[in-house]
């Protein structure tokens, strides 16, 4: 009897494991396409695949010459710290990059994938049909999505969008169920077909995400990936929510803070005194957050951080160094890492501010200096800090 109940558990176990679906995915290479900011410049594990005598895609957002955005540009990134753009023109050229697949895609199965998608209210751009002269490219083109066994060869249309007029970052998902084994993907701006004549419009690409093998439409095995789906989607878009609202907080009480400050009731700083101050003396910059594991200042911080450009820029004969430490929960090199980058971080407003670098220095300190014990949460608080030390008062 034992040995059948054995024999049953195994059998159960079995189907369990096997009716569980596995994600495939095919993967992207910098598929949020970040670059060193500039014209005419592909992102990293992309090429170019333009018309002949135009000049390739642009990795934005960019500065040119004069350190104006490049072509007016000024969209803040979905993902990362650049995307990219494509523009189509009314000399019947457009814009298109591609780049080789990990492994290929295969004939008939099914595939989803995403992609964030927004214009630019502003393009300002030429092309060879007037080289000289900069004209607007702010209509709304469109993506298509093609596969090939090439760079630039476009074998099969994978899919296509809606027109892309939305000016915020939006996301679009596509399904597709090629007809070939294909080695190459390529993304196209294109005109809104059918169109008589061409036209300049401009399409800001970020955010692309792997190909994921899903379920074909008619099988069994789509209806319950959908549903997968709707409820991830729902999860997502609450947590979309929470950060709006978090933003909101946030806004809220910088103004409140900018309120504060406007009438002198608050001050952070209470030993920043310059007669008082000794060299050597240490104090804690209480009020200054950073975003989790980064240098990041958030800007509720700039209260105290401005509260102390004040003190410096009126006592021009004070010199200090900005110490940042953790607690001693990161690895030892995480640890001098961050608090090093922290350090700058404050250094560096403070320079932006107006005030000269050779009278602030940076160190960090990692989890050598703990103030108190790193075994309870408070403590571990009172450990990860930046400080200001006084190095010259004269």
């Amino acid at each position: 009897m034992r040995q059948i109940y054995s024999i049953y558990f195994l059998f159960l176990l079995s189907y369990s494991l096997h009716s569980q679906v596995k994600e495939e995915f095919i993967f992207l290479q910098n598929g949020s396409f970040e670059g060193e900011p500039a014209c005419c410049v592909v992102p990293q594990s992309w090429v170019d695949c333009g018309h002949k005598g135009e000049t390739p895609p642009d990795i934005q957002p960019a500065l040119d010459a004069d350190n104006a955005p490049l072509f007016n540009v000024t969209k803040a990134p979905q993902h990362g710290k650049t995307y990219v753009g494509l523009v189509a023109r009314d000399n019947d050229t457009w814009e298109r990059i591609s780049q080789r697949f990990i492994q290929p895609i295969e004939a008939g199965k099914c595939y989803a994938f995403s992609i964030y998608m927004c214009k630019s209210e502003n393009y300002l751009s030429a092309s060879n049909k007037n080289p000289l002269n900069k004209y607007q490219y702010t209509k709304a083109i469109k993506l298509r999505i093609w596969g090939g066994n090439a760079h630039c060869n476009q074998k099969e249309l994978l899919g296509e969008s809606e027109l892309v007029d939305n000016i915020d970052w939006k996301k679009f998902e596509f399904e597709f169920k090629p007809k070939n084994t294909l080695e190459y993907l390529e993304l196209e701006a294109f005109y809104n077909t059918p169109v008589l004549f061409p036209y300049n419009g401009n399409l800001l690409l970020d955010n692309a995400s792997h190909l994921m093998v899903i379920p074909c439409p008619e099988t069994k095995e789509y209806t319950a990936y959908k549903n997968k789906k709707a409820k991830d989607q729902i999860k997502e878009d609450k947590k979309a929510a929470e950060v709006a609202k978090a933003k909101t907080e946030s806004k809220n009480n910088n103004s409140a803070v900018a309120d504060q400050a406007k009438t002198g009731q608050t001050k952070v700083l209470k030993e920043l005194d310059s007669k008082k101050v000794k060299v050597g003396q240490t104090i804690k910059i209480e009020k200054l957050y950073f975003d989790a594991d980064s240098a990041n200042i958030k800007t509720e911080s700039y209260f105290v951080l401005d509260e102390l450009y004040e003190f410096l820029s009126k006592n021009s004969q004070i010199k200090i160094e900005i110490g940042g430490h953790t607690n001693n929960r990161p690895s030892d090199k995480f640890a001098d890492n961050l608090s090093t980058k922290r350090a700058k971080s404050v250094r560096d407003y403070l320079v932006s501010k107006g005030i000269e670098e050779n009278r602030i220095k940076y160190k960090g300190y990692g989890k050598r200096s703990p103030l108190v014990s790193n075994s309870t949460a408070e403590g571990r608080s009172k450990n990860q800090r930046v400080e200001i030390k006084i190095l010259s008062v004269n």
